[in-house]
């Protein structure tokens, strides 16, 4: 396990530039594992050796800087399973150039894009790896993915049952509906993906009063009163001085990124961030350095060469240092080192650019995300991006943070000035949501769903750990990836999840390094005791069938069938003598 720091720039946190906590004027709750200040911790011993599979456990190592525990889990590839998984991809490859042979012959009929013989001299219009992986690989199992759904995507849904009868090539509706799956991959983290309700009836009756669509962009005529209150109230949930919304939340890190930054520039970008924030820094023109993901080490040393030599060949100083990092990692299911970032940021006097789609509403007692989970005063990091398309129901971005930013970004974003304004209904879903999760819906609502998402996420990952399967991340974030690695697993576990009604979403390259492909289950506060346990043995039995339990870490027996009223708290109580006291 690589050290979040060095003794010395821990050391210098310490003393030094320190990240402010704030209270928000309300109380630190136990929602969502969060403990109050007066927690110990202790710092891990360094380690000599350790055998390969004791690389999982990852321990914030800066322990000064961090109100709770902080443990996130990437156990080693078994390397059997590692050899076997690249054998598969290496039999599937020569197969594959097997089957192109044969298309060049004409024995074999070839569906995808290709170039046109009278182009064969030109530069290439298609990648040829890219194609030779999406007609070899991709089409086996391409019967995963982008399944027609004819219902509410909320803890359960509707399917339209559709069939192949050339390979995955094409597709026919059957006419048949696949009733009551349950939706393990969603971004419902919240359950607000709902056609009934507070927020469905909101969103239908400011249908009435403004139609769905604008029809202009916000600098002309389509802004609403709605828009503008909508903004208000973002702001005022996050804790800044001011925010702006968009239409889109892809467009809202690859459209405003080139209007902070451009040439002359450094942007330093986790190696996990999203093709979002990878297109947006490469549309700047800025100069872009890679940090190993959620490594401060790596980070820290990337600032400090960044601040000795300057730039290429002038050596001049960098007119702007932007920090690239994301609240929860949607493939790993990590959760960025946001004390450490912020404290290293402050430092060397760089900006930070926080991307918190995936964390906004799931995290923090009071779901206002990354910072809100650590304690952390909102001032401290310099754009706060979320999207409204998860714990929201909604669609869009947001950004937020002091006045004369977001004014700055009004005048000079492009998906401020050229594209159309939200639609109303969108709007007002995203107001009636964030109200009842701030309580100001007068019902409790809010707190109930952040509570319920928390003990779902804990359990769920408690579960699968317990029953030997490899997952990822961090032990509070609600994406659970769980390891499937061989490329015939991929397809086979979608199919046969499927057949026992349960929706799944699996993942494999380019998504993913070409040997870790996994299952990637998001945990909703939709979700039932009785759904999850129903989603919980399917997969042990489709664990069972394919062989997929990898993990080499102790596997609990006889374990209760009911954990009461749910709480890992009181859980660890009763069952004490079999859990080891946590280090930190």
């Amino acid at each position: 396990m690589p050290p979040s720091m060095t003794e010395r720039s821990a050391n210098k946190l310490i003393n030094g530039d320190v990240c402010h906590r704030t209270a928000n004027g309300r109380k630190p709750s136990g929602i969502n594992g969060f403990v109050k200040n007066n927690c110990s911790f202790q710092q891990q011993p360094q380690q000599k050796s350790r055998r390969p599979s004791e690389k999982s456990n990852h321990v914030a190592r800066n322990a000064s800087l961090y109100n709770k525990p902080f443990v996130e889990q990437f156990e080693e590839t078994p390397l059997v399973v590692a050899v076997l998984t690249y054998m598969g991809y290496g039999i599937l490859t020569i197969f594959g150039y097997l089957r192109d042979f044969l298309r060049d012959w004409g024995f074999e009929k070839c569906h995808v894009a290709r170039e046109r013989d009278a182009q064969k001299d030109f530069v290439p219009l298609y990648q040829d790896f890219e194609n030779f992986y999406t007609r070899n690989l991709y089409m086996r199992i391409r019967d995963n993915w982008n399944r027609p759904i004819c219902s509410v995507p909320g803890a359960k849904m509707d399917l339209v049952e559709r069939v192949s009868k050339d390979y995955n090539w094409t597709f026919e509706h059957t006419g048949m509906v696949v009733r009551e799956v349950i939706n393990m991959g969603s971004y419902n983290y919240l359950g607000f993906a709902e056609n009934t309700g507070s927020c469905a009836e909101a969103a239908t009756a400011s249908n009435s009063v403004y139609g769905v669509g604008v029809a202009s962009t916000r600098y002309e005529m389509g802004n609403l009163d709605i828009h503008e209150e909508m903004e208000q109230l973002v702001a005022r949930f996050l804790g800044v001085e001011s925010a702006m919304a968009f239409g889109m939340g892809f467009a809202t890190n690859s459209m405003n990124i080139p209007a902070l930054a451009g040439k002359g520039c450094l942007i330093l970008s986790d190696e996990l961030n999203h093709a979002s924030l990878v297109l947006g820094a490469r549309l700047s023109g800025s100069t872009i350095r890679v940090f190993k993901h959620n490594n401060m080490v790596s980070l820290e040393k990337m600032l400090k060469d960044a601040i000795v030599h300057g730039q290429p060949r002038t050596h001049r100083p960098w007119k702007k240092i932007l920090i690239l990092v994301e609240g929860i990692y949607s493939m790993e299911g990590s959760i960025v080192r946001l004390p450490e970032v912020i404290a290293l940021k402050k430092r060397y006097k760089a900006y930070l650019y926080l991307d918190e789609a995936h964390s906004i509403g799931a995290l923090g007692p009071h779901g206002g995300g990354v910072v809100d989970y650590f304690g952390l005063d909102p001032k401290d990091v310099d754009i706060m991006m979320g999207t409204f398309t998860k714990s929201f129901g909604a669609a869009g971005g947001y950004i937020g943070g002091k006045r004369e930013l977001i004014d700055y970004l009004r005048s000079h974003s492009h998906s401020a000035i050229y594209a159309t304004s939200m639609s109303p209904p969108v709007a007002q879903q995203i107001i009636t949501s964030m109200k009842i999760i701030m309580g100001e819906d007068g019902t409790t609502l809010g707190a109930d769903r952040l509570r319920q998402l928390s003990e779902n996420t804990t359990y769920f990952r408690r579960k699968l750990r317990e029953m030997g399967f490899i997952i990822y991340g961090n032990n509070d974030s609600p994406v659970v990836p769980m390891m499937l690695y061989m490329p015939a697993k991929i397809g086979a576990f979608g199919r046969e999840m499927l057949k026992r009604n349960i929706g799944t979403v699996v993942v494999g390259f380019p998504a993913t390094p070409i040997i870790e492909s996994r299952a990637r289950f998001c945990v909703s506060a939709a979700h039932t005791r009785d759904m999850l346990d129903t989603a919980l043995e399917a997969i042990s039995e489709v664990g069972d069938v394919l062989q997929l339990k990898y993990s080499r870490h102790h596997r609990r027996h006889n374990l209760p069938s009911s954990l009461g009223p749910w709480s890992s708290e009181e859980w660890r109580l009763q069952d004490s003598s079999r859990v080891k006291p946590s280090v930190m």
